[in-house]
């Protein structure tokens, strides 16, 4: 909400000094208005043509270069603060110091490379071209299809630690959830073991007091309030940290669509039932979400001159099939890591792709990917909530449901309330679940994580959950997609300003 609300504000600010400005013009400079039209008009077009020439995404960058060129002043504040210009931060500065410097860390096994490449497992050999992150094999990995049911392992895991927890959440939030947690926490930080909470400071704004950190340190908890709200930060404050991570000693990690809040164990929910779901991994992929973990706290506080004391080694006797890699995803990176993962596995699909996310704001690559992909045969299915939790960032969801139906792509709504999982299925063969969703935000502003799994046992789990849940959804047909002129129009405008949301 006070995201929103700032948003708005600026939104506000800009349209004002836009309309005031052109007021003052013909009120007082009348006889210069046509030079200063064409020193607009010169503006407009230089910070276009800047865009152009850092755009990697052009989709993406559309609505920037028509707010600027249609409203030159609104539409340059909006870019200066909320566009994707991180140069001049200290933080993010910080942030990519870190990743270069813990990238020597991140080793991958050559065998395995190999391997990979003879294999031509087209996707793996992505991530690792395009990241530092590595594949591994030694792991089992456990998928919960429901927030409940992940709860209780967490419990149960935490409850074992010895050395270590690491806790990095966009939302923490009081109640019965963070509370059973954190008596854990208090009693393992008592007894020496090395407590991190790492939590997005917007994302809990309206749910945990400004010192909460310092109410933790009372207990030996170390916490750090990500990207703290400041009204003198800048564009920075539109980069959240979304990712959702638990690392317990090197030997258990856990990540999913869970935050630490009481809806997503379904007590309290206002939205129906909230459809989500965590995932476990215990082996050797457990070392690239540590190494995620420790960039952005370290990068915060500089507190660890080495961080292989927190890698757990795994025996290789007990190695298990199948390939995984958790990646992480920022705002700094040129590539679009997260939306190119979910592409590669659009265009790979050869007989279904089954998709979960609770938004659905995508750019033309990804819609084009959809249908290509219906019309060469896949079977192509999207789940969305049924219960909305944001009316307007909903109403920019359904302005696509036509377009992709008509390209093929099967979109089903959850009848029973709110779908918060992040989870792509292809083939009976790879599965991406993590924190990133399909809308602007998660695939260009925010911190994610994703876990790619190939070949891996829990597939078959998650296809189980998706089979599951399409039983509880409403299929939508022709009539279903159908929208009027008005509501047409309301829906392109939204699109337009859908970086703001």
């Amino acid at each position: 909400m006070i995201n929103a609300i700032k948003r708005i504000l600026i939104v506000a600010f800009g349209v004002i000094l836009q309309f005031g400005f052109a007021i003052m013009i013909r009120l007082f400079f009348s006889k210069y208005l046509g030079v200063i039209t064409i020193f607009y008009s010169i503006a407009s077009i230089l910070i276009v043509l800047g865009i152009l020439k850092n755009s990697t995404r052009l989709s993406n960058d559309l609505p920037w270069i028509i707010l600027v060129l249609i409203f030159p002043i609104f539409g340059t504040i909006l870019l200066i603060t909320l566009g994707r210009n991180y140069s001049k931060n200290k933080l993010l500065k910080n942030i990519f110091l870190y990743e270069k410097k813990y990238s020597k860390y991140l080793n991958q096994d050559a065998d395995l490379k190999k391997e990979i490449s003879a294999k031509q497992l087209d996707n793996l050999n992505y991530l690792l071209n395009r990241t530092n992150y590595v594949v591994s094999t030694n792991n089992a990995v456990t998928y919960y299809n429901f927030g409940e049911v992940f709860y209780p392992e967490l419990l149960k895991e935490l409850q074992k630690a010895e050395k270590f927890i690491f806790m990095e959440y966009f939302i923490i939030n009081e109640g019965v959830m963070w509370n059973s947690i954190l008596d854990i926490l208090k009693d393992k930080a008592a007894k020496g073991v090395d407590v991190r909470i790492l939590y997005d400071d917007m994302g809990s704004i309206t749910m945990l007091a400004t010192n909460y950190a310092k109410q933790l340190a009372q207990y030996n908890i170390k916490c750090i309030p990500f990207n703290k709200l400041s009204p003198f930060r800048g564009i920075f404050m539109n980069n959240r940290d979304h990712r959702k991570m638990t690392i317990i000693d090197g030997k258990v990690a856990f990540s999913g669509g869970v935050n630490l809040s009481d809806e997503y164990i379904n007590l309290n929910s206002r939205f129906g039932i909230w459809k989500d779901n965590g995932i476990k991994i215990v082996g050797d992929a457990i070392w690239n979400l540590t190494v995620m973990f420790l960039t952005l706290w370290n990068a915060n506080i500089n507190e660890d001159k080495d961080i292989t004391k927190f890698k757990y080694d795994f025996k290789k006797e007990s190695q298990m099939p199948g390939y995984v890699i958790p990646y992480g995803v920022a705002p700094l990176h040129r590539d679009l890591i997260g939306e190119d993962v979910y592409i590669n596995m659009i265009n790979s699909a050869k007989k279904y792709l089954y998709i979960m996310s609770p938004y659905l704001i995508i750019d033309t690559d990804m819609v084009n990917a959809l249908c290509r992909a219906a019309k060469r045969g896949v079977d192509v299915r999207i789940i969305v909530p049924g219960i909305p939790d944001k009316k307007i960032v909903y109403t920019q969801t359904v302005s696509f449901f036509k377009g992709l139906h008509e390209g093929g792509v099967k979109i089903y709504k959850y009848r029973k309330g709110f779908v918060h999982s992040k989870v792509f299925l292809a083939d009976d063969i790879r599965a991406v679940v993590g924190t990133i969703n399909l809308d602007y935000r998660s695939l260009y502003l925010h911190f994610e994580n994703g876990i790619y799994l190939e070949e891996v046992p829990a597939i078959k789990d998650i296809y189980a959950d998706f089979q599951a849940t399409f039983k509880d959804c409403q299929k939508l047909n022709d009539q279903d997609v159908k929208t009027g002129f008005i509501k047409s129009v309301w829906q392109a405008i939204l699109r337009l300003f859908a970086p703001l949301f």
